[in-house]
């Protein structure tokens, strides 16, 4: 409704004859809806992101608040595949043992210590607290 809503961009009052509703209750004037890192327009042709009641494009909510490797500390992408140990996610070439360099497959045992994979040739007997994993899962 016109005339009614407050823009969450600027805070004024929208009168324009349109108006861009992200979320039942965040509405902006359609110059103001910007991405609040790069300043990207975001319109009905872009896909827009909220977090905190700030608007952001696509590139810069995954950078910002999107799942990391473990490892490499890259965003994943959404054809990337992963792999998981406990709650850490990693890309697939990031899924080495940290004392070898071997890629880890689904399948091989591993251990988790701290934030580092050991493949079961280089951990050894798992210390307290530190458990060992088999067969890692993908999504």
């Amino acid at each position: 409704r016109p005339g009614l809503a407050l823009c969450a961009g600027c805070g004024g009052r929208i009168q324009d004859p349109f108006l861009l509703r992200v979320s039942p209750d965040l509405e902006w004037h359609v110059a103001c809806l910007k991405c609040a890192e790069c300043g990207q327009p975001l319109d009905e042709t872009c896909t827009c992101f909220l977090r905190d009641g700030k608007a952001y494009c696509k590139r810069d909510y995954s950078r910002l608040f999107g799942i990391k490797c473990a490892q490499c500390r890259a965003a994943f992408s959404s054809s990337d595949l992963v792999m998981r140990a406990r709650d850490h996610v990693y890309h697939l070439e990031c899924f080495r043992c940290a004392a070898c360099g071997r890629q880890l497959l689904p399948g091989d045992q591993f251990c988790l210590r701290e934030r580092d994979l050991l493949c079961r040739a280089d951990h050894g007997p798992a210390p307290d607290g530190a458990a060992a994993a088999r067969g890692p899962r993908s999504p």
